[in-house]
């Protein structure tokens, strides 16, 4: 999946994922490949990012929204 994850100030990541972990303001849920679209309000913590097997990152949000639709997914965080 395409994956970028952007704050009003900088662009925290842009690249391919294999699972995105975010947390949504009712609790944490997954985004796989071939998600049904999806928009959404995000909450504070982590989206953790799983590019590979021995690759997963975190980036800490202070809340934000997520769209997802054809394997492409946009976090606009705060």
């Amino acid at each position: 999946m395409k994956l970028k994850i952007i704050k009003p100030d900088s662009t925290l990541y842009e690249g391919e994922a294999r699972l995105v972990q975010l947390p949504g303001t009712g609790g944490l849920f997954e985004i796989m490949n071939n998600h049904a679209p999806i928009i959404s309000a995000l909450a504070a913590g982590n989206v953790r990012v799983v590019i590979s097997d021995s690759d997963t990152r975190l980036f800490p949000i202070n809340g934000g929204v997520i769209k997802c639709r054809s394997n492409e997914i946009l976090v606009l965080a705060q």
